[in-house]
């Protein structure tokens, strides 16, 4: 069996702290998140070389290789983002569906190695565009098909909530 699709509209964490991680994503300071994508990215590392990386808890959760894997694909798609809404005005972002990914690229088969290195250069690639981010371009928009709204600042927060979680659910803190 499959492990099911999150449906969640997770912009709610820009109201509201997570229950789950309890991290507060609208209290980040813009200019905080570029360290905090490099100290997330740092913490991956060891849970990358753990015996167990690929080990699944249960059925429906993915394991550690799993969720690193996404986060390196989320460092990768918010960098494109980031770019896309410093470029174009209010652009609306492709559509990328993170299961679907997760099958068809086998993150449970990668090598725990190779997602570790991927990792932590797609952050520093993400973390070096969020630092090079202008006061002035912090107010640019953008947008995803189902119609949630962001600008620079409120997606950087909607971002790193993501590896901040997915770290919570691989380490339980």
């Amino acid at each position: 069996m499959g492990i099911s699709a999150d449906t969640k509209d997770w912009t709610w964490v820009l109201a509201r702290p997570c229950p789950e991680c309890g991290f507060a994503a609208a209290d980040v300071d813009f200019a905080l998140i570029p360290r905090l994508v490099r100290e997330n990215a740092d913490r991956w590392q060891p849970v990358l070389q753990r015996t167990d990386v690929a080990t699944r808890p249960d059925d429906q959760t993915w394991s550690a290789l799993e969720y690193a894997a996404h986060v390196r694909d989320v460092f990768r798609n918010f960098d494109k983002r980031l770019a896309l809404m410093l470029v174009e005005d209010d652009p609306a972002f492709p559509n990328w569906d993170q299961d679907a990914t997760a099958v068809s690229e086998r993150y449970n088969e990668q090598e725990p190695a190779v997602v570790a290195r991927e990792l932590a250069e797609a952050a520093a690639s993400v973390a070096d565009a969020f630092a090079a981010v202008q006061p002035a371009e912090q107010r640019r928009t953008g947008r995803r098909s189902d119609g949630a709204r962001f600008t620079v600042t409120t997606m950087g927060q909607y971002f790193v909530h993501d590896p901040v979680h997915h770290l919570h659910d691989v380490a339980g803190d």
